[in-house]
């Protein structure tokens, strides 16, 4: 059974590591994983500040005339999805009951915030479209996205196909019900994603999903 997810659904922000005392060569070891994954996060928000850049003075970064902005999005994700270390192990535990989110990045003008969810096999997101821009990638494991159209007659939305997205998928859509989805982990080993949305770090867990009535049928 499918395990979703609320806005109460663990939220953990980004901390520093601090080694213990006398830690040794693990503390080593473990302060080296930490400083390349600091290194990724800084380069991943450069990444996303030159989409924002791109972005004419006053404009929708997620209009259809800010193709640029979309490209850049893209390709912000893909290079953050290469990277040898991007995540913490403490930004890769999940937790039992639905998936787990881990703050990344919050930007200090509010333009955006990433984060990493982590989802442990049986654990999904509900049927949503979103009240903002987005764009996600696959770092680990493969996860399971089920799309659906809109039907404004009905209020509902259908089942249109289901795809897998392995490691290095990435999609971006603008905000609406023009892309109404699902995501579920349907293997059985934990899978983890990046995302990106157009909200405030404190916003994250509330003013993205759009939640939307579904047949979870799909073709």
């Amino acid at each position: 059974m499918a395990h979703y997810f609320d806005s109460s659904s663990p939220l953990t922000l980004a901390t520093p590591f601090h080694a213990p005392s006398g830690a040794g060569s693990r503390a080593t070891r473990a302060g080296s994983v930490e400083a390349q994954a600091a290194a990724a996060i800084d380069r991943l928000r450069a990444a996303l500040d030159a989409a924002f850049a791109a972005v004419p003075d006053g404009a929708d970064p997620s209009s259809t005339q800010c193709a640029e902005f979309a490209r850049l999005m893209r390709a912000a994700l893909a290079q953050a999805s290469a990277e040898d270390i991007l995540l913490t192990p403490a930004q890769c535990e999940g937790a039992p009951n639905c998936y787990r989110r881990h703050l990344l990045i919050a930007d200090p003008q509010g333009r955006y915030a990433a984060a990493a969810l982590v989802w442990q096999p049986g654990q999904a997101s509900p049927v949503h479209g979103h009240h903002t821009w987005c764009g996600y990638a696959v770092l680990h494991g493969v996860l399971q996205e089920t799309q659906y159209s809109w039907d404004e007659a009905t209020d509902c939305a259908s089942a249109l196909r289901t795809q897998l997205r392995p490691a290095g998928a990435v999609s971006y859509v603008r905000a609406g019900l023009s892309a109404i989805h699902r995501l579920a982990n349907a293997s059985s080993r934990p899978a983890i994603s990046l995302h990106v949305y157009g909200v405030a770090g404190e916003q994250l867990a509330t003013h993205v999903n759009r939640l939307v009535t579904a047949d979870l049928e799909a073709s």
